[in-house]
């Protein structure tokens, strides 16, 4: 364990030894860094202390009504920066800049996390940073209500897929039954979580299948999202949940590549999911990417997605043929 590595009570001790919190999430946040953020923000109110999170401008419709209401007021000054389900400093949003290095606590479930912060809490083996806060919950003596429920539950469900997804633990299910039994509305989370598209999501997809490339036998299925594409379809950031479940999601495929132009020049990014017997963080990696074994993702700077899939072509062909270590 390294130097700066925290347990669960030393975590508890550190907070609360500190105060005026302010919580950091990392470049397009997802479900788990909401839902994360925003619970981890009302248990450090339940323990006295001043609390907010940093607005992230990348935040989509969906999310909004879950962390808008703990944003930090303009001016606020902290005395603590605390990160969430953020594993390196090269995912600090743009206006997070100014906290470059000035991390207190990282709390992550990721395996690729870098150190960068004072000090640690992680996790590698849990599904979502959310199963880590309920943890200190647990810890702290203070009890999750239903509005710490719900923004758990809709932490550790989008990063299981909805408990689809092959992190999915007994732990990830132990967490939920704990969520529903706090009176959360189930069904009518998952429905606006996973179950409804917009009409502009499904035109962007039927251009997505129809352009969808095989490689290695079929075992590898690539799929390249252009600025064009978006601009026909009429999609936002508020369309793009989950995206990168596509290629994966086909039969014979064990590697799905997402490719994605986004808004600045030269500005690309990859996803890739894979079913267990290749690293996508290994992958992703020669990007100078991470994140979990099966799930991980790139945003090297000045590369087209054409250059992005030729290296990781290559390298993934290196897996396969077993000369590199997957």
């Amino acid at each position: 364990m390294a130097m700066n590595s925290l347990t669960i009570p030393q975590t508890i001790e550190y907070l609360n030894g500190r105060d005026r919190f302010l919580i950091l999430t990392h470049v397009r946040p997802d479900g788990d860094a909401h839902g994360s953020a925003a619970a981890f923000a009302m248990l450090l109110r339940k323990m006295g202390k001043t609390a907010y999170v940093l607005e992230n401008p990348e935040t989509t419709e969906k999310f909004l009504p879950l962390i808008r209401p703990f944003w930090a007021p303009a001016g606020y000054v902290p005395d603590t920066v605390v990160s969430v389900d953020l594993a390196s400093e090269s995912l600090f949003p743009e206006n997070a800049s100014a906290y470059l290095g000035k991390t207190a606590l990282s709390i992550d479930h990721h395996p690729s996390n870098t150190g960068y912060a004072g000090r640690t809490l992680a996790d590698g083996s849990l599904a979502s940073c959310g199963e880590l806060i309920l943890e200190l919950f647990d810890a702290s003596g203070h009890e999750i209500g239903r509005e710490e429920a719900e923004a758990l539950y809709i932490a550790v469900s989008t990063d299981t897929g909805c408990f689809c997804y092959s992190n999915t633990s007994a732990n990830a299910f132990r967490a939920a039954g704990r969520f529903a039994e706090a009176g959360i509305d189930i069904s009518g989370l998952n429905r606006v979580l996973f179950r409804t598209k917009r009409r502009t999501r499904i035109t962007l997809e039927g251009m997505i299948y129809a352009g969808i490339e095989y490689h290695s036998g079929g075992k590898t299925a690539v799929i390249t999202i252009t600025k064009d594409m978006m601009e026909k379809s009429g999609c936002t950031e508020d369309d793009m949940d989950d995206i990168a479940s596509i290629p994966g999601g086909i039969e014979g495929v064990d590697c799905g590549i997402t490719l994605r132009e986004l808004t600045a020049p030269d500005d690309c990014k990859v996803s890739v999911r894979t079913s267990g017997g290749i690293s996508a963080n290994a992958l992703c990696s020669v990007l100078g990417g991470g994140g979990h074994a099966m799930a991980a993702g790139a945003s090297p700077k000045g590369m087209t997605t054409e250059q992005m899939k030729r290296i990781l072509l290559s390298e993934l062909e290196k897996i396969r043929e077993g000369t590199v270590g997957a």
